[in-house]
């Protein structure tokens, strides 16, 4: 336990620098709503001549990606002659991030754009942004159908800085058919750390000789499972009430729920309890895929995909606390969409919120989420038929539905806005691998050093099943910097 706290330790010491220099924009102590609240009303595109072009930036790929562009396509088809949207890919949502940076230093920027649910914080601070809620006070627009959750992790000083539109959240997924064999009810999943643990000893399997066969636990080395721990628990990511107030000046989380976090789970993986597949996405997911991991933490984007893949029984459960007595709940994952403001026409401006409009009206909500898995980010999408066939069909996703209707919207719950999240999990990632010696799934050698990680960890990124998570590839060997381990941020959502 001291050793992870001391790690912990050092890790929020350089968390404190990076939040002291890495963020851009504002300096000041406000937390603030981002860039101009010039919200042109309908009248804009009235003006326009011809038709207005919306350039949409976006990072959707795969069966997304084709869902995305049917709804593009449809809200053109109502508005031909008048707007037009072009969606086009930029890549994962950091290299997204990257090419809008530049696009800022050359005042280029698409009049709309999806940026991940931590690049939030950098989103208000670089200014160049019209806020949601302009537009939907410039209207009379009520916001009341978002997901009061969703909608409070993408608001700042009570107003609404940008569109949500495609949300995860976590879930604890559950090999029914390992829960059977040995003897205990799936029904009756951990509700907390301990028991947890307690399950994951009682599922651990072991062949005549001696070697594991299946592990009770087993998750990516991710920072994102942290933070919703951190969410679970009531208490905050960073400070000024995880940047909901005042602008986040440190990361807080050097606490004894951030401590008990990282031993807890480095504790399991050296009992032989928890199988490590490190930082890589795709190794964790294919370990519950397979059968070798009887329970797992993974978002809400996965679900259809683990039930068309596995040939067990896949039941889900609400994301576990961190002890019985939490008040907390889970932090929204994904991602929203923002409307550029300098070097951008009202017309523009204008159609983008049009769009916007669309895309997070209850049909649109209820197609996105039964052809993707996303959570709808319209509580009104939930009643629509189409919607709940798909749940009858996936009654999995039910738990989803009931997480969030039972998480009250709090500062906790909204997440941490702060400019330097990807390092931040980055660093916690680091301190979970520090502890322990690693345990690998029965598919896999064991490492022959003691580190929860392996040289797997160091790696390129690229996309999983959930486009909002970014997923670890090994890097070709060339590629490998020579001398001391390094490892890339990590930059997602779940």
């Amino acid at each position: 336990m001291k050793k992870s706290a001391r790690a912990l330790a050092a890790l929020l010491v350089a968390g404190l620098s990076l939040t002291a220099c890495g963020s851009s924009g504002d300096s000041g102590s406000g937390a603030g709503s981002g860039g101009s609240a010039d919200a042109p009303g309908a009248q804009a595109l009235d003006r326009a001549s011809g038709v207005t072009t919306v350039e949409f930036w976006h990072s959707m790929t795969g069966k997304n990606a084709d869902v995305l562009n049917g709804l593009v396509s449809q809200f053109n088809a109502a508005h031909q002659g008048r707007i037009e949207v072009k969606a086009q890919f930029q890549g994962k949502y950091d290299e997204l991030v990257t090419k809008y940076k530049a696009a800022v230093q050359q005042k280029g920027t698409p009049a709309l754009v999806q940026v991940y649910d931590i690049g939030t914080r950098f989103m208000i601070d670089s200014r160049q942004t019209v806020p949601a809620q302009a537009f939907a006070d410039k209207d009379g627009y009520s916001l009341d159908d978002l997901d009061p959750n969703i909608r409070n992790y993408y608001s700042a000083n009570g107003k609404l800085v940008s569109m949500p539109f495609n949300s995860s959240m976590p879930l604890l997924y559950l090999n029914t058919d390992a829960f059977k064999e040995a003897g205990l009810d799936p029904a009756q999943p951990p509700k907390d750390l301990n028991e947890l643990a307690d399950l994951a000893k009682k599922l651990t399997k072991k062949d005549a000789d001696g070697k594991t066969v299946r592990y009770g636990f087993g998750a990516a080395v991710y920072g994102w499972f942290v933070e919703e721990l951190i969410a679970e628990s009531g208490t905050m990511y960073c400070d000024n009430d995880n940047g909901r107030g005042n602008k986040a000046g440190k990361v807080v989380f050097d606490s004894a729920q951030g401590a008990q976090i990282v031993q807890w789970w480095a504790d399991l993986v050296k009992g032989g309890y928890a199988a490590n597949t490190g930082r890589v996405t795709d190794d964790a997911q294919a370990a519950f895929k397979s059968g070798t991991v009887a329970m797992h933490l993974e978002s809400t984007g996965v679900l259809r995909g683990y039930t068309e893949a596995a040939k067990f029984g896949v039941g889900t459960a609400p994301f576990p606390k961190v002890t019985a007595a939490d008040q907390g709940g889970p932090a929204i994952g994904g991602a929203s969409l923002w409307i550029s403001g300098p070097g951008h026409s009202d017309a523009e401006k204008r159609a983008a919120w049009e769009f916007e409009k669309f895309l997070t009206g209850p049909e649109q909500q209820a197609a996105w989420h039964t052809g993707t898995g996303y959570f709808p980010v319209n509580k009104k999408s939930l009643d629509d038929p189409k919607d709940k066939e798909w749940v009858a069909k996936y009654p999995q996703f039910q738990t989803a539905i009931d997480q969030l209707k039972a998480t009250k919207p709090t500062p906790a719950t909204a997440g941490c806005l702060l400019g330097v999240m990807p390092q931040a999990r980055k660093g916690v990632e680091t301190a979970i691998e520090q502890p322990s010696p690693a345990a690998r799934p029965p598919s896999r050698p064991s490492p022959t050093r003691p580190r929860l990680s392996s040289p797997r960890s160091r790696a390129t990124t690229a996309r999983s099943a959930d486009p909002a998570r970014p997923v670890r590839r090994p890097a070709p060997r060339s590629a490998r910097p020579a001398g001391r381990r390094r490892h890339p941020p990590r930059a997602v959502t779940p």
